[in-house]
This record gives C-alpha cells, sequence and structure tokens, in this order.
C-alpha cells in the first residue's frame, strides 16, 4: 500500500458502503426511492420490511446486479462503474449469498469455491484449494469437499455458497434472504456461520426474515417499506420502541406468533 497516513479522508476509509440518493424504477414501479445509507467498515446492517419493500433490490443494485436510474453508489471510496472490466474488479470486493445457493452443479464443492480465485484473481491452484479447505472448515462442511452440490443438503450448500464468497476475500459480504429457502432446521446452522462471520469483524449487509439473528448480530437495524427507508436504529432501539407507524405495525404482526 502507498498510502501515506491521512491520505484518504476519514470517511472514505471507514464508511465501506455509501448510497446517496439512489432511485430506481421497474416501469411505472419506483422500487428505490431516494436511497442514502452508509455503511461502516465492520459494522452488520440488517434490512428488514414487508415483501415488496425494495429489499432485494436495494442489495443486489450494490453489486450492480441491479442498475439504477439515478444516485450514487461507493464501495471502499470507488464509485461502482456501468461494466466491464473495472466493475467485474469491484465485484470481486463485493461478496453476494442468494436464496438460492447458486453453486454450480457439475463441479465438487472443491471446486466451487477455488474457481473464482483461480480464474478471477489469478491464485496458483495449490493455494487456492489450500485456502478453500480452510474455509469449508471454517463453515463446517470440510467432510464434503469432494462431493457435487446435489449431494448435499440445502443449509450445507449454503454454507459452501458463503465459503466461496470468502474465498475471494472480499470487503464486503451481501446476503440477500440466505435462509428463507431453507427446512427450518437447517436455518440456524447459516445463521450461526453468518453470526461468526459478523464476530469476527466482516462488514455484512444482510436481507433477512430471521428477527432472531437481527436482534443478535446487527449493529444496526434499517426498516424499508414502499420502497423507502422508513428508519434506522440499533437493534435494541427498532424492537423495543419503534418509531414509524410502517414498523410499529410491522412488528406488530410478525412478534405477535
Amino acid at each position: 500500500m502507498d498510502e501515506s497516513p491521512g491520505s484518504a479522508g476519514v470517511a472514505d476509509s471507514t464508511h465501506l458502503v455509501v448510497l446517496e440518493a439512489v432511485n430506481k424504477h421497474f416501469g411505472d414501479l419506483h422500487v428505490l426511492k431516494d436511497i442514502d445509507l452508509t455503511v461502516a467498515k465492520g459494522e452488520v446492517v440488517i434490512v428488514i420490511g414487508p415483501s415488496g419493500s425494495g429489499k432485494s433490490t436495494l442489495c443486489r443494485a450494490i453489486n450492480r446486479l441491479e442498475t439504477i436510474d439515478s444516485g450514487t453508489i461507493k464501495i471502499d471510496g470507488v464509485t461502482l462503474p456501468d461494466e466491464g472490466k473495472p466493475l467485474a474488479r469491484l465485484r470481486a470486493d463485493v461478496g453476494m449469498v442468494f436464496q438460492s445457493f447458486n453453486l454450480f452443479a457439475h463441479k465438487t464443492i472443491l471446486e466451487n469455491v477455488t474457481l473464482g480465485p483461480i480464474k478471477v484473481k489469478g491464485t496458483p491452484k495449490a493455494q487456492a484449494r489450500e485456502e478453500a479447505m480452510a474455509l469449508l472448515e471454517r463453515v463446517g462442511v470440510a467432510n464434503q469437499a469432494d462431493k457435487y452440490p446435489a449431494q448435499l443438503s440445502g443449509g450445507q450448500q449454503q454454507r459452501v455458497a458463503i465459503a466461496r464468497s470468502l474465498a475471494m476475500k472480499p470487503k464486503v459480504m451481501l446476503f440477500d434472504e440466505p435462509t428463507s429457502a431453507l427446512d427450518p432446521e437447517m436455518i440456524n446452522e447459516v445463521l450461526d456461520v453468518m453470526t461468526d462471520l459478523a464476530k469476527e469483524g466482516m462488514t455484512m449487509i444482510v436481507v433477512t426474515h430471521e428477527m432472531g439473528f437481527a436482534r443478535k448480530a446487527a449493529n444496526r437495524v434499517v426498516f424499508m417499506a414502499d420502497g423507502a427507508i422508513q428508519e434506522e436504529a440499533t437493534p435494541e432501539e427498532f424492537f423495543t420502541n419503534p418509531q414509524s407507524e410502517r414498523a410499529k405495525d410491522f412488528l406488530s404482526k410478525i412478534l405477535t406468533h
């Protein structure tokens, strides 16, 4: 690194993800309305809200899986490019874990995790394998390395998907409802891995319906409804004393069951 102390503004060095006045339409539907959101390095931000509130679109816009109509999104001080190699480079800094595991069915678990580092980052094969095995160990599926995705449970596949993202050594991890496709008994095994990541200081933006996880792992809860951020607060503040009527209504529906 050739940065001398103080060469970057303090805001740039601590604010890893910055969205300013981000708007997005799907036809006539205004799905993201003037979104301003700043995520600090090492922060875990959990985005919750009713279905159709724009949560997943927000998550997908942060690594340009969805384009935006206006506004800016910066990752570690760099504005997201529209396309091409600069976008691919910046995307490598942003890990993404989806509802569906998106693993390559015809590749083994180990091959799924080593593919990105070898192809995108030029990591030597032996090193990529060693690092991948360490990550599979970390998420508790090292003994499945030679199997194919179809031979694993949903919870195991999602943990592999997390390992695959981590293999790229991302600066920030995005999780878009990572447990919503899982059977109930598998949800905790994935949330446990995510909780450990949070404790280790990984910067994370998580769209989820898992309120227990939000309470336990979040530094901040962002509540979205109707395409806009309605409020932001610590988990304690949000769950015990929501400010907006939309949040009160949302919590009354989900916390009584």
